[in-house]
């Protein structure tokens, strides 16, 4: 085996480009044999944990205290009002400072959020109007961290590993849907809400280690005379542009606004439609977290593989079918088993989305495109959800969530006969 030595990005063999996997099993985890990926990865599934931990608890305790399912609407949609307002000028930021720094800080930002409302829940002064505020906090702090988030991973690994770091990405992320809200379902029963928002603050920490002992080459200022705002205009005409790359994140606002918002509605869901309680909500959420995490790592496993414009129209499809599908289901077992297959056919979605848009763009762009389809996925959701919480109240959660995956998959009808090329991306 050929020595190893340090690029200032990545460990590999000397007289290599990239690390080349052998094996099914280095082929699923290639990225992993990046040093600063693997920093990152670990770090990152750590906050993971408590992130889903907080906002399982944060859905059920907002839902304790109002009997609303129009107040979980009014939650998601003080989160995604900061993405209205500062996400796309966030990925100008993010092509123009290092990414991680400006991860440092919105990282920083949200353990001290995680920490005020476990303080204030601890003490029994929490009120709803204090949830709705901070998690308009903790949706600036988002609307920065996200587009420097998704773009920061092509500096970590080569373009060739870009897919399966992608789909590990989604795979840290899954596991922690997956296991971090049954447990804090089953936290919040034996201990109360306020030790989930506690064990999220902890949780930072491991991340922000992380990028701390991240080794990057020096910063490379973004060669630009023109102002912030005319680099966003660029953006925005270079989005426009690009035929792919605009269906894609179009399919992703028409994801968010349809699909996505029954995650709010879980808690409400576990209630009023299962006759269940908190760990009922967590384990929910839990069973499509398992789903998209066996999903993504199934598509881990195929390397660089060059079909996946197929898969993303697949993807398109099963989402919408498979939470159809799950408005029927009164059982609970059945509900779980349902909600596993909608993460399975979620990933395929939201994964490969990111992969294919973070393959057309070019370099000097990724940031700013990162940043307007972050806008639409983060931005559109909470208008989704706060449609689907008021709409819920009045014809019922099963109804709500069913309309949206209708229209859902109509969309996907019509993307499939009007962008064919969509079907071929490699």
């Amino acid at each position: 085996m050929a020595p190893l030595r340090f690029t200032g990005l990545i460990s590999q063999p000397a007289g290599t480009t990239s690390p080349v996997p052998r094996s099914g099993l280095q082929r699923t985890f290639a990225a992993l044999q990046y040093r600063n990926y693997r920093l990152w990865f670990f770090g990152q599934m750590t906050s993971l944990f408590g992130t889903w931990m907080q906002m399982t608890a944060q859905g059920f305790l907002i839902f304790q205290l109002t009997q609303s399912s129009t107040y979980l609407g009014y939650v998601a949609f003080a989160s995604g009002l900061a993405s209205w307002m500062f996400m796309i000028f966030a990925g100008v930021v993010s092509d123009r400072v290092p990414r991680r720094t400006l991860l440092l800080i919105t990282q920083s930002t949200m353990l001290c959020l995680a920490f005020i409302l476990a303080a204030l829940t601890f003490s029994g002064l929490i009120q709803p109007w204090m949830i709705v505020l901070l998690a308009f906090f903790l949706g600036v702090a988002n609307a920065f961290d996200a587009p420097s988030r998704l773009a920061f991973v092509s500096e970590l690994v080569e373009k060739p590993d870009l897919t399966n770091a992608i789909a590990l990405n989604a795979t840290m992320f899954n596991a922690a849907t997956a296991t971090g809200p049954a447990l804090a379902g089953l936290t919040y029963a034996a201990f109360g809400p306020a030790w989930c928002f506690l064990i999220n603050g902890i949780s930072f920490i491991a991340v922000i280690a992380a990028l701390l002992a991240i080794r990057l080459p020096p910063f490379r200022q973004l060669e630009s005379r023109s102002s912030p705002l005319a680099d966003l205009l660029a953006g925005i005409r270079y989005v426009g542009s690009q035929r792919m790359i605009l269906t894609i994140i179009a399919i992703i606002g028409a994801t968010s606004i349809f699909l996505m918002s029954f995650i709010s509605l879980m808690p409400a869901w576990a209630v009023r439609v299962l006759g269940g309680d908190a760990t009922t909500n967590g384990l929910l959420q839990s069973a499509r977290g398992l789903g998209a995490l066996i999903s993504a790592i199934g598509l881990a496993s195929l390397g660089r593989f060059q079909f996946k414009g197929q898969l993303f129209t697949l993807g398109t499809f099963a989402f919408p079918v498979m939470i159809l599908l799950f408005t029927f289901m009164r059982w609970i077992p059945l509900s779980l088993l349902a909600l596993f297959l909608v993460g399975l056919a979620q990933i395929l979605v939201m994964n490969l989305a990111n992969a294919l848009v973070q393959t057309l763009a070019a370099d000097h762009m990724r940031g700013r495109v990162m940043g307007i389809y972050s806008f639409l996925f983060f931005g559109m959701m909470p208008i989704g959800s706060l449609l689907a919480g008021a709409a819920a109240d009045r014809i019922g959660e099963p109804l709500t969530v069913a309309i949206g995956a209708g229209i859902a998959l109509l969309v996907a009808l019509a993307v499939a006969f009007t962008v064919p090329k969509l079907r071929r991306l490699p």
